[in-house]
């Protein structure tokens, strides 16, 4: 059966979930709009940072950025609760970490937090 099955599954529950939130095209667009106008917020300040060397650009919820050294910035940050993903163990993107567009309150807890790392 692990041959054949779909590599993510999604129980009934879900499905029909997914299938109401669908049909919502306002909220969605909304939504959107709102990860849109945080990812800028985001952007922008990211790129004040002394350590960030490079941001990759992405049409995604999220961004790609090169530090001075990921695993240092990785365990700094989750050490003050913020979850990110070090991606410095995958080939071509040796010191790269993986930054999630969050909410507006989200994304100052992790501003704040990288400018108290950067001191």
């Amino acid at each position: 059966m692990n041959k054949i099955k779909l590599p993510y599954n999604i129980n009934e529950l879900t499905q029909k979930r997914a299938l109401e939130r669908v049909l919502k095209t306002k909220e969605i667009k909304n939504e959107i709009n709102a990860i849109l106008t945080e990812k800028n917020n985001l952007l922008k300040a990211l790129l004040q940072v002394n350590f960030i060397k490079k941001i990759y650009p992405s049409d995604a919820n999220f961004m790609l950025v090169k530090v001075d050294d990921a695993t240092k910035r990785y365990q700094q940050l989750l050490a003050k609760g913020i979850v990110l993903r070090n991606r410095t163990t995958q080939r071509l993107l040796e010191n790269c970490l993986r930054i999630t567009v969050g909410t507006a309150e989200e994304n100052k807890k992790l501003l704040k937090a990288l400018k108290e790392i950067e001191r």
